[in-house]
C-alpha cells in the first residue's frame, strides 16, 4: 500500500477509534462512517489532493457534485456529509488542520434535480432539426446554436437585442439574474448562423417595422421565452430526445462540455454568470474519471 494511502487510513482509524471510545458509536455507525470517509478520500486523492489535510471547501463542493450526478438522495448525502464534517472537526480539535473545509457547507436539502446534459452527438442531432431552407428554420437554428454556444438562459436569449451582439468581435452582452451584465464569447458556428438569420431571415419577420429585439416571431414581435421553449420541445421531439430536453438543457450541456474539454471552472463560472463558484461546481456533473483525465492532462505534475 502506498505511503499516502496508509497515512490516510491511519487518520480515519484514529477518528473511528475516537468515536467508539469517546462517543460510544455503534458498530453500524463506525462501518458506515468508514465507508463514507473512504469514498471521500478516494475522490479527493483522484482529484490530485495529496492528503486529507490539504482538502479545501472547493474539493468538498466538487464531491457533492459527484454525488448529485450519481442521483443520491439528500438523506444519503447528508449522512456522508455528517461523517466528513465530524472527521474534520476531530482533525481541527487535534490541531491537524487550521480550519474545517466543511464549515460553510450546508446540509443537502431535498435537491431539485437538474436536467442532464446531452451528449455531443445528441446535441448535434438536435441542432440539425430546423429546416435550413426557410426563414423560420434559419432563425430557429440560430437560436439553438446560440443557446448551446453561450450557455444563456432561455429568458436571456429571448431578451437579447441587436445592439448587444458584436459579431465582429465574437461576443454578446446579456443581463442575467440581479440585473447583472456579463460578456459571453460566441463561437464561429453560432456566429455564422446568427449572421444568416440577421441578413436573410430577420428582415422577413420584421416586415418593414422597426424593432431592436434580436429574435422575432412571425408577427414581427419579440420572440417570447414561452415561444422559445415550445420550439425547443418541438425540435427535441423531432430528434427523439423529448424526454431528455428541459429548459436548462442547453445551458447544462454548455457547461458540462466545456469542463469535459478541459476548461477551468472559474471561466465557466463567469460565462454562466454565477456569483458563487460553488454553484458552478454543483451545476455540472462531470464524471470523476473525466476530472482525473483532465487533471492528468493539464496539471504540470499530472
Amino acid at each position: 500500500m502506498p505511503e499516502d494511502i496508509r497515512n490516510d487510513a491511519a487518520l480515519v482509524e484514529e477518528y473511528l477509534h475516537f468515536l467508539a471510545v469517546e462517543r460510544g458509536a455503534s458498530l453500524n455507525t463506525l462501518e458506515a462512517y468508514s465507508r463514507d470517509l473512504g469514498q471521500f478520500l478516494d475522490y479527493v486523492r483522484g482529484s490530485g489532493v495529496a492528503s486529507p489535510l490539504a482538502v479545501s471547501p472547493e474539493h468538498v463542493t466538487a464531491f457533492l457534485a459527484e454525488l448529485r450526478g450519481q442521483g443520491l438522495s439528500s438523506a444519503s448525502v447528508n449522512r456522508k456529509l455528517a461523517a466528513i464534517r465530524g472527521f474534520y472537526k476531530y482533525l481541527l480539535r487535534e490541531a491537524r488542520v487550521e480550519e474545517n473545509p466543511l464549515a460553510r457547507v450546508e446540509t443537502a436539502r431535498a435537491w431539485i434535480r437538474l436536467p442532464g446534459a446531452l451528449s455531443r452527438e445528441e446535441m448535434e442531432t438536435l441542432l440539425g432539426q430546423p429546416a435550413e431552407a426557410t426563414p423560420a428554420g434559419i432563425r430557429d437554428r440560430a437560436m439553438l446554436e446560440l443557446l448551446y454556444a453561450t450557455g444563456l438562459r432561455v429568458s436571456e436569449l429571448a431578451t437579447l437585442t441587436l445592439n448587444r451582439v458584436n459579431r465582429q468581435m465574437g461576443f454578446l452582452v446579456t443581463v442575467g439574474k440581479g440585473r447583472k451584465e456579463r460578456i459571453v464569447p460566441v463561437g464561429q458556428s453560432a456566429l455564422g448562423w446568427l449572421g444568416r438569420y440577421i441578413e436573410q431571415a430577420r428582415p422577413v419577420f420584421l416586415k418593414k417595422r422597426t424593432s431592436n429585439a434580436l429574435f422575432l416571431n412571425r408577427s414581427g414581435e419579440r420572440f417570447t421565452r414561452q415561444g422559445l421553449w415550445k420550439l425547443i420541445k418541438k425540435y427535441a421531439r423531432m430528434a427523439g430526445l423529448e424526454r431528455k430536453v428541459h429548459p436548462h438543457t442547453f445551458r447544462h450541456s454548455f457547461a458540462t462540455h466545456l469542463l469535459e474539454g478541459g476548461a477551468d471552472l472559474r471561466s465557466v463560472q463567469v460565462m454562466l454568470g454565477h456569483a458563487d463558484i460553488s454553484t458552478t461546481q454543483i451545476y455540472t456533473h462531470v464524471t470523476r474519471e473525466r476530472l482525473k483525465e483532465v487533471h492528468k492532462r493539464f496539471h504540470p505534475r499530472g
